[in-house]
């Protein structure tokens, strides 16, 4: 006798055949979950990919002028109008997107790194060491951050490089706070006992085994703080502070539709703040979806 005919097994109805890659699984939970934190995702999307893309998608060349068409309205040869010298407003649009992913994803990367080093190295040693680290963060928190920033880059001087670290500066103090607050409590752990009690330095305790468990609340601050350093790239340019001239920049470009020109050409200010408004909007969404996921207290299913 043969082998008995074996049984054909057909899957359920709503099943999937195989199970889905672990990211893209998160990713359909969190745009089930978070709709609103998926719209600010793609925001910074589309954000990002015209700055990679913008020699493909700017119709014309950002510093170009045309002085034959200053001026001009929204057309079809220019979607978004001209500024005074003649430079498309839709090109420098697209440009400036690259000034204020750099600026904002620099400024916040530097500025969550050092802080949380500094709120992680605050809480391991505690004592008097947190005491006084604890007290100069009061004293920079105690100052607005537009005010910090001003007196950093009135110092430094303008440029990209310098409005960075500028931006950078106020916010290391808030993310240290934040960080710290997680750190004291992976310092009671006992893996950090154990760490001591195996003769591991201070140093390698910090970034080997304190640092790596303080990513959520890290990525969480770096996301938060992106749409903020976009407002203050923003604000410092449109005061001569920051990114100058003829760099593509949105602060720059509101600095530009001057108030001689609101009546007569209200499309020089009226799309630049569009771009910023959507850009800090799409940042904030995303960072309070993302905190929310990650944050198991906040976490609801």
């Amino acid at each position: 006798m043969g082998a008995p005919p074996q049984e054909t097994v057909l899957p359920r109805v709503g099943t999937a055949p195989s199970r889905l890659p672990r990211w893209l699984a998160a990713v359909i939970w969190f745009a089930r979950k978070k709709p609103l934190g998926t719209a600010g995702a793609v925001i910074v999307v589309l954000m990002a990919a015209g700055a990679i893309f913008a020699d493909i998608l700017a119709p014309y060349e950002p510093l170009a002028t045309d002085y034959a068409h200053m001026l001009r309205p929204p057309s079809a040869a220019h979607w978004l109008g001209t500024d005074t010298f003649g430079r498309d407003i839709l090109s420098r649009i697209i440009y400036g997107s690259r000034t204020a992913l750099l600026v904002g994803f620099g400024a916040s990367i530097l500025g969550a790194t050092i802080g949380a080093a500094i709120g992680v190295a605050s809480a391991y040693f505690g004592g008097r060491v947190d005491l006084i680290v604890q007290r100069l963060i009061d004293i920079v928190m105690s100052f607005p951050i537009i005010v910090l920033a001003l007196a950093v880059v009135a110092i430094l001087g303008s440029g990209i490089v310098n409005l960075t670290l500028a931006i950078a500066i106020p916010f290391m103090p808030r993310i240290a706070r934040v960080v710290r607050s997680s750190a004291l409590a992976i310092r009671e752990t006992p893996y950090i006992d154990a760490a001591r009690a195996m003769g591991f330095g201070h140093g390698r305790i910090i970034f080997r085994h304190m640092l790596p468990n303080v990513v959520a609340p890290f990525l969480i601050m770096i996301t938060a703080f992106v749409g903020q350093a976009i407002l203050l790239e923003a604000s410092l340019s449109f005061l001569g502070l920051g990114v100058v001239e003829p760099t593509p920049a949105w602060g720059l470009m509101l600095r530009g539709a001057a108030v001689e020109f609101a009546e007569r050409a209200p499309w020089m200010a009226i799309f630049p703040g569009l771009a910023i408004s959507a850009a800090v909007f799409g940042f904030n969404l995303f960072g309070d979806s993302l905190r929310d996921a990650l944050d198991p207290k906040l976490r609801t299913g």
